[in-house]
């Protein structure tokens, strides 16, 4: 019989990987690779790169131990070629096995990269669906076909059906589908929770951690202290420390935000989820025991629930769908650039600074802070959404290319024309002061709407939609805006656009914002 050898990538840590699955531990290899090409294809988070390093060798260890002959490269092997293409050639070599079986990378750039190294291999190749994901790639085609939009929300229902999850007697648990008006409370005056599990590095760990800080220090990005999970078992119990400790009250408040808390009551868990360390019905079904059992409200499964099967789901699909060129579209056509302080978090604007800050320190900002700080002034400002695209690939780390795509270019920078959202998540300052307490720490003043105070979000929040005008104020969701835009005097009007041409000038020149 032939044997093979078993790529396993950084992303792809389950020991049910599809590739697997059918392999044959008394002859086949598996091989795994830490190389410079995916670590440098985006500038990532050196918390990312230690995070993926480390679980990798975990990973590979526990393999061994299930009785699979692991052929690992590290990165300073001096052997080491550099890249994927580079090492599946040498384990080939060196193995002499007849077959090379994969299973599908989470990125265009890798699947058509090892399509195009399957016509160079001395052996065929096959590559298998990744099936750890509960809707396949047909599925999901059969969903959207016909559908001139595609909305989460009716997909989320159809997933809730499939699984099972919260539901009784073929209806959803308490009576609807979706809970969210409950889950839109501003952040507490006082909370107990003091984040996801942390956890001290391991042996292995620490030596990635030496490595990582040698070659990526010069990154965006604070290494230590690491404290990331990188087994299956830590993340198991970073899982449980979730479901007890944060779940009651992750509902309440998922989309509150405080100066100096950059977890509140989220559990960091797309790290471990989207590496495959854990499963998407593994997390599922202990938020759902607990809901049961009592220990939480419905509000708060049913918000995380809402999040793993329909959001995580619904935005591969888009992914995969909308094929190669999806991260690229840019229909408002926005072309400026990135601000520096994306970077830098040298800003007078108090809520971008801290979602900057704790990016660089944690690799992480939750799903609010992405979408309506980080994102939304990206918008209304008229970021290029490929540059934003790129950031998000760069610095979180939970960020894969099916992963960012759909959230920034469709949800958070309407680039695709509203093919996933129905209207541009644009806000002005208010929405921020509603569900933070960043406006009482910021040189500008919220509250006011025009002059060299005004908050940059109430002035470019009105200039978007009015140099949009043509576009969205047919937008049924979107009427009100223009009425009350146009409602405005017109010296009012024109102080607004003012003030914001005077701070798109001051953005272009590189000037403090």
């Amino acid at each position: 019989m032939v044997s093979r050898l078993i790529l396993v990538l950084g992303d792809q840590l389950s020991p049910d990987i599809a590739a697997l699955a059918g392999a044959d531990k008394a002859r086949d290899t598996v091989m795994m690779a830490e190389v410079a090409d995916e670590a440098r294809y985006v500038p990532h988070h050196p918390k990312k790169i230690a995070f993926c390093f480390a679980a990798m060798r975990a990973f590979a260890e526990e393999l061994r131990g299930q009785g699979w002959h692991v052929a690992y490269t590290r990165l300073d092997d001096a052997e080491n070629s550099g890249s994927i293409s580079g090492e599946i050639l040498r384990r080939l070599e060196e193995t002499g096995v007849g077959a090379l079986w994969y299973t599908e990378p989470g990125e265009w750039r890798l699947i058509d990269l090892l399509a195009d190294l399957e016509s160079a291999l001395p052996v065929p190749a096959r590559m298998f669906e990744d099936d750890r994901f509960l809707c396949s790639h047909a599925d999901f085609e059969r969903w959207a076909e016909g559908r001139k939009s595609l909305r989460m929300e009716y997909f989320y229902r159809d997933m809730r059906r499939r699984t099972g999850l919260l539901m009784e007697d073929g209806a959803p648990a308490g009576g609807q589908w979706n809970f969210d008006h409950d889950n839109r409370k501003p952040a507490p005056k006082d909370h107990e929770f003091t984040g996801p599990m942390q956890f001290t590095p391991t042996d292995a760990a620490k030596e990635v951690l030496a490595l990582v800080e040698d070659r990526f220090g010069g990154n965006f990005g604070t290494l230590r202290p690491f404290r990331l999970a990188t087994t299956r078992g830590q993340a198991r119990r970073a899982l449980a420390h979730f479901v007890c400790r944060a779940l009651p009250l992750f509902g309440d408040y998922q989309d509150a935000m405080l100066t100096g808390e950059p977890f509140l009551y989220h559990s960091m868990l797309s790290v471990y989820l989207n590496a495959g360390l854990l499963a998407p019905l593994e997390i599922c079904r202990a938020v759902e025991d607990a809901w049961r059992e009592g220990d939480v409200p419905i509000n708060a499964a049913e918000g995380f629930i809402r999040q793993v099967i329909g959001w995580r789901e619904f935005v591969r699909g888009i992914y995969f769908l909308q094929g190669r060129d999806y991260p690229s579209r840019n229909a408002l056509n926005h072309q400026r650039g990135l601000p520096d302080f994306y970077w830098t978090g040298d800003t007078d604007m108090h809520c971008i600074a801290q979602t900057v800050a704790q990016t660089r320190d944690h690799a992480y900002a939750h799903h609010i802070q992405r979408l309506m700080i980080t994102g939304n002034f990206a918008l209304i400002a008229g970021v290029n959404p490929a540059e934003l695209h790129a950031w998000y690939m760069a610095v979180y780390a939970d960020a894969y290319g099916w992963v960012m795509a759909a959230n920034v270019i469709g949800m958070s920078q309407f680039a695709d024309g509203g093919l996933m959202a129905s209207k541009p998540y644009v806000s002005s300052g208010s929405y921020i002061d509603r569900m933070s307490d960043y406006c009482k720490s910021c040189a500008y003043s919220v509250r006011a709407k025009t002059g060299p105070d005004a908050c940059p979000f109430n002035l470019l929040y009105w200039h978007f939609l009015d140099r949009h005008r043509a576009r969205f104020a047919q937008n049924g969701r979107m009427t009100n805006m223009y009425r009350t835009w146009d409602r405005m005097d017109a010296d009012r009007r024109s102080a607004v656009l003012d003030g914001a041409e005077r701070l798109l000038d001051r953005l272009s020149r590189g000037a403090k914002v």
